[in-house]
């Protein structure tokens, strides 16, 4: 396998990320600099750069004589990011309604692909679509820290795990209690959507519990 020597950071960093997601580097494995490199026939100074970006987003962990290694994530940090997110997106919605002007066929059609993951169990398409669903209506509320914040926070990495706990069996639970979004956000009631949203990571992604522990 080859790594053009173009952004060969970003494009490390890219699948190092996704073999993470997908399993194939679990939490603890250790990432071998010189293994990687001569790997994806490259020097070892963009993948070095790319383990310094995916420990900057919290995916790995660098310790003296220890190396790098993929990190877990915790339940306090789902729980805490899970806290964090339930704010921005009650905001982000508020802010989005007008911007959306009653046009929310893009929400309408990332819904209709992750209920139609969640009644095959397709659990990483599900995560895909649902993923996309929200970062529409974080995108449309124009406000670039807001956008910002929630990708730091909503880390793909996170979210799966988040997925991982409510279970394949509820996915299509989970997916139905996304369509109040889309009709409050299709009558322009900002203040509505961004309640629904709150309640269904409150719901679901146990944040009153987190509220009662932390």
């Amino acid at each position: 396998m080859s790594i053009k020597r173009a952004a060969a950071r970003d494009q490390i960093k890219d699948l190092l990320l996704e073999r993470i997601l997908n399993g194939t580097y679990k939490p603890g494995d250790r990432l071998v600099e010189l293994q990687i490199a001569e790997e994806l026939n490259t020097s070892q100074a963009p993948v070095r750069e790319a383990f310094r970006y995916l420990e900057a987003m919290k995916v790995v962990v660098t310790e003296p004589y220890k190396g790098t290694r993929v990190r877990s994530v915790s339940d306090r940090e789902l729980k805490e990011s899970s806290q964090v997110r339930a704010a921005l997106e009650q905001l982000a919605a508020e802010l989005a309604a007008p911007k959306f002007g009653g046009d929310v066929r893009e929400l309408e059609n990332e819904a209709r692909r992750f209920m139609a993951a969640a009644r095959k169990r397709d659990f990483a398409a599900y995560a895909e679509h649902d993923m996309a669903f929200h970062r529409l209506i974080v995108e449309a509320s124009g406000n670039e820290i807001l956008c910002s914040t929630w990708e730091s926070i909503v880390l793909e990495l996170r979210f799966r795990k988040t997925l991982d706990k409510i279970g394949e069996g509820k996915l299509v639970e989970f997916g139905s209690a996304h369509l109040p979004v889309i009709d409050r956000l299709k009558d322009g009631d900002g203040r509505g959507a961004g309640k629904a949203l709150k309640s269904l990571i409150c719901k679901y992604h146990g944040l009153d519990r987190a509220r009662e522990e932390l």
